[in-house]
């Protein structure tokens, strides 16, 4: 008889560790956004290259601007207090 109750107790505990070990399972979360210690720097010579692209242009339309010699320029003395 005591054979009995050890066999339902160490059947009893394996059945209940596969039960709890049933219920685990992998994480359905998206993991975490990878941020990176240093900006990209292939982003950052392309920002650079647009931004200098815009500049270069803008500075064409102000020579282009400048040699029609259609500008004037009113010098304005702000008084002094």
């Amino acid at each position: 008889m005591k054979r009995w109750y050890g066999f339902l107790v160490v059947s009893a505990i394996s059945l209940g560790a596969l039960g709890v070990l049933s219920l685990y399972q992998t994480t359905t979360a998206a993991p975490p956004e990878v941020r990176l210690p240093f900006a990209n720097s292939v982003e950052q010579r392309f920002e650079m290259i647009r931004t200098l692209s815009e500049i270069r242009d803008l500075l064409k339309e102000q020579n282009v601007l400048l040699q029609s010699g259609k500008v004037r320029v009113m010098l304005v003395e702000e008084a002094k207090i």
